[in-house]
């Protein structure tokens, strides 16, 4: 695409120095926010914890992009919110706002005019304004409970007219509210996994072994007295490397692995004429059926093996989990 100007400017030096220019700007920006930050945050945080109903997001043009991002990050860290368009607003879409939820207001001038026209009708609604502004003095100011400021001495364009560091500012504004919100109330990574099963790390935080554990008929099990040969037909019908050996109650008593079948022979055991209880190793690692999965393929990973057996709160064998299964449930 040719420049509407004339000719491209394609040195270099000038592209990685503008690049450069672009960081540092809106890092030195970040960092003169973050140390402006004091009173008006925290209300705003202890004001969004107390609300009943839902964060409203509103922002027009860049800001109503960032906007959606916030309210994104809010809604999936534990604080109900959505993002209305403020032009839609003005036309039927104001409805979705209710005297229970509070408005996180965006506009680096503070002036947008389909932010202010706004205003007045969410102050007779008795709907708290939390403002994310550049504009100390603005409309928008003026009719926010709070303000927040993200005010920057220059944008990062050299123009200094695109919307570039305001817009860093504003979502790491967001981004600070979501962290002292979840902080607040206690938010886990099994609350964050509820809100992304979908996604690699619901999968790892959600699934347990249980759900994944081979039981009944496929976990492989000898008595004690079982002979080497049985051992060996029951480790290779269920095609996992091991065999758990258990009494006639079903109480776990060890287990025995191709590993263990590997060093036997090379310390020069005779095998064929063993037992299982003489050939098990005893005190095998095991998990409970609610244990995480991902919690199993650590224990597999430090440990190097390939399997761990399942028991409950008795020491009775209820199934086994193989690194196979971790794989195909896409926990590892």
């Amino acid at each position: 695409m040719s420049s509407p100007q004339g000719a491209l400017r394609t040195d270099d030096d000038r592209i990685l120095r503008l690049g450069r220019e672009a960081c540092h700007i809106e890092a030195a920006a970040l960092g003169r926010m973050g140390e402006r930050l004091g009173a008006a945050f925290t209300q705003a945080v202890h004001r969004i914890l107390a609300t009943r109903g839902r964060v409203v997001v509103m922002g027009m043009g860049k800001s109503g992009h960032v906007g959606r991002k916030i309210a994104a990050t809010l809604a999936s860290t534990g604080t109900p919110a959505f993002f209305v368009h403020p032009a839609e607003a003005s036309h039927g879409d104001l409805g979705m706002v209710t005297q229970e939820d509070l408005v996180l207001a965006l506009s680096n001038s503070g002036e947008s005019h389909e932010i202010t026209a706004l205003l007045p009708v969410l102050r007779r609604l008795g709907v708290p304004i939390v403002a994310l502004t550049g504009g100390a003095e603005s409309t928008l100011a003026a009719h926010a409970d709070l303000v927040l400021d993200c005010g920057v001495e220059r944008e990062a364009c050299p123009l200094n007219l695109a919307p570039t560091a305001s817009t860093t500012a504003q979502i790491a504004m967001g981004d600070a509210l979501a962290v002292a919100l979840l902080d607040a109330r206690g938010f886990r990574p099994e609350d964050f996994a509820r809100s992304h099963p979908g996604g690699a790390l619901g999968r790892r935080l959600l699934t347990l072994v249980r759900d994944v554990m081979r039981s009944g008929a496929d976990v492989p099990r000898v008595q004690p007295g079982a002979g080497f040969s049985a051992l060996m037909r029951e480790m290779s019908a269920k095609g996992v490397g091991a065999a758990a050996v258990v009494d006639a109650a079903g109480r776990l008593q060890g287990i025995f692995t191709d590993g263990d079948l590997r060093r036997r022979i090379e310390a020069g055991a005779d095998v064929l004429t063993m037992t299982a209880g003489e050939l098990m190793h005893p005190g095998p690692r095991t998990m409970g059926e609610e244990a995480l999965a991902a919690d199993a393929a650590q224990l597999m990973e430090q440990h190097r093996i390939t399997s761990v057996l399942v028991t409950d709160g008795a020491g009775m064998l209820t199934g086994i989990v193989h690194i196979g299964d971790l794989m195909r449930a896409k926990v590892i």
